[in-house]
C-alpha cells in the first residue's frame, strides 16, 4: 500500500504527513520520486518539502547525478526534527528510551527490581524523563511526548512471580500514565507492552511489508499483538494477541484447569530451571545458554516452549488466515534461532488440512521492542497520515 495524498484544498497538514511517511518508509528521496509515490503533483510536493525544510523536519542530501539533466537532491528526515520518549514498565525491569525523528535511540536508561512497586516505578520514570528532557536543552521543544508500554495486569500472577499479595490491588487503582503526564507535563499514551513491541516490529522491522501477522514476544511471560490489514488490532479491552493466556489443553474434569502457554513458553520458566540446576539465569541473554552446562537445560525448555507456541500458531491460523507469524523476545539472537528451529519441527506435528500455514519469521528488534514501540506512538500520532494505520512500504 502506497502513502497517497490529495492536491485538494484544506489538506495541507495531511499531505505533509503523507510526504513524511513516504520518506520514512523509503529513505531519502528526490522530489520527483516523492511525487510518484504519493501521487501528489510536482508543485504540491515542492511547496510541502520547502515548508518541511523550513520547519526543520527535512534535510537536503548530496546531489545525485544521473545520465541526463540536472542532478536531483534527495530529501531525508532530519534526525533533530523531533524527539520522543518510550517507557517500558516490565514485571522485573524498567526501560526508558529517547529516540530521534528517524527512530534511532539517542539515550537509554534501565532499572531492575524484584517486583514493580507503583511509587518506585513512577519516581524512576519521572526522574529519568526529566533528566533526558534537560539533556535536550533548546531541542526539548521538539519533544512530542511519552509512549508507555506496560502489561495490562502488572500485578497479576502473584504466586507464579512471588509478588506481595496486595501488589495487584495497588496497581489496579493506580493511574501510572496519568501521574507521569501530570508530573512531567508531557502528553503520555499507554499501550499494552506486547502490543507496543508489535508496533516497533510493524514500523521498524519485518512488519513494514507484511499486511497481516500475529506477533509473539517471549519475555518474563510470553505475550503478543495482532496486525490485520496493516492495522494494529487492540481488541475491545486492549488485549488482542494475549497468547500467554492460551490454554494448553481441554478443561476436562476431574483433571482440572489446563495450564496456560505462559507457564511453558516464558523466560521465567527457563530462568527457574537454570537456578534449580545451580546455573546463572542471566545466561539466556548471551551465548552461554547454548553452551556446556546450560545447553541441556535450554534444550528441554526449547522443546516444550516450541510445542506450546506451535499450538498457538495452529489455532491462530485457523481463526485468522494470517500471512505470517513474527517471533521475538528478550533473549540472545542465537537462542531465538534455536527456538525457531524447534518450532519448525513442532509445527510439522499438526494437521494443516483446510488451512494455510503462515510463514514464521524472526523479529528484527529484540529486547528494545516494547520501549521503542512506546516511543514511536507520539511520533506516529503527530506525523503519520492516519493515526490508526501504519502505511506499508512498497513490495
Amino acid at each position: 500500500m502506497q502513502p497517497r495524498g490529495s492536491s485538494q484544498g484544506g489538506l495541507r497538514q495531511y499531505n505533509e504527513r503523507v510526504v513524511l511517511q513516504a520518506i520514512r518508509l523509503h529513505g531519502a528521496l528526490p522530489a520527483a520520486e516523492i511525487a510518484r509515490l504519493t501521487q501528489l503533483t510536482a508543485q504540491t510536493v515542492s511547496m510541502i518539502t520547502k515548508r518541511l525544510i523550513e520547519d526543520g523536519l527535512l534535510v537536503k542530501g548530496s546531489p545525485l547525478r544521473g545520465k541526463v539533466g540536472q542532478p536531483s537532491v534527495p530529501l531525508g528526515l532530519d534526525p533533530e526534527g523531533a524527539f520522543s520518549l518510550g517507557v517500558k514498565v516490565g514485571r522485573r525491569s524498567l526501560d526508558v528510551l529517547l529516540i530521534d525523528f528517524t527512530g534511532q535511540v539517542r539515550e537509554r536508561s534501565s532499572l531492575d527490581y524484584p517486583h514493580p512497586e507503583p511509587q518506585q516505578v513512577l519516581q524512576a520514570i519521572v526522574g529519568t524523563v526529566q533528566a533526558m528532557v534537560a539533556g535536550l536543552g533548546t531541542r526539548a521543544s521538539r519533544l512530542q511526548g511519552i509512549g508507555m508500554a506496560a502489561p495490562l495486569s502488572l500485578g497479576g500472577w502473584q504466586q507464579l512471580l512471588g509478588y506481595p499479595d496486595d501488589l495487584a490491588e495497588r496497581w489496579r487503582d493506580f493511574d501510572l500514565a496519568g501521574e507521569v503526564e501530570r508530573q512531567t507535563g508531557l502528553p503520555t499514551a499507554l499501550l499494552k507492552d506486547t502490543a507496543a513491541a508489535c508496533v516497533a516490529e510493524l514500523v521498524a522491522g519485518r512488519g513494514r511489508t507484511i499486511t497481516s501477522f500475529l506477533y509473539i514476544f517471549v519475555d518474563t511471560f510470553i505475550g503478543g499483538g495482532l496486525v490485520l490489514d496493516s492495522h494494529l488490532r487492540a481488541g475491545l479491552h486492549g488485549n488482542a494477541g494475549a497468547v500467554g493466556s492460551l490454554p494448553l489443553g481441554l478443561a476436562v474434569t476431574p483433571q482440572g484447569t489446563p495450564p496456560q502457554l505462559l507457564s511453558q513458553a516464558s523466560l521465567l520458566t527457563l530462568e527457574a530451571r537454570y537456578s534449580a540446576a545451580g546455573l546463572d539465569p542471566s545466561a539466556l541473554g548471551d551465548a552461554r545458554a547454548l553452551q556446556d552446562g546450560w545447553a541441556p537445560v535450554t534444550r528441554v525448555w526449547l522443546q516444550e516452549a516450541a510445542r506450546g507456541i506451535a499450538l498457538c500458531i495452529n489455532s491462530a491460523a485457523c481463526l485468522l488466515d494470517l500471512d505470517s507469524v513474527i517471533l521475538d523476545g528478550s533473549f540472545s539472537r542465537p537462542l531465538l534461532q534455536a527456538l525457531l528451529a524447534e518450532l519448525a519441527t513442532a509445527l510439522q506435528a499438526y494437521s494443516w488440512e483446510g488451512v494455510t500455514p503462515p510463514q514464521v519469521l524472526p523479529g528484527q528488534i529484540g529486547s528494545d521492542a516494547r520501549a521503542l514501540g512506546g516511543a514511536l506512538i507520539p511520533l506516529h500520532a503527530n506525523f503519520s497520515p492516519d493515526r490508526g494505520l501504519f502505511l506499508k512500504a512498497a513490495g
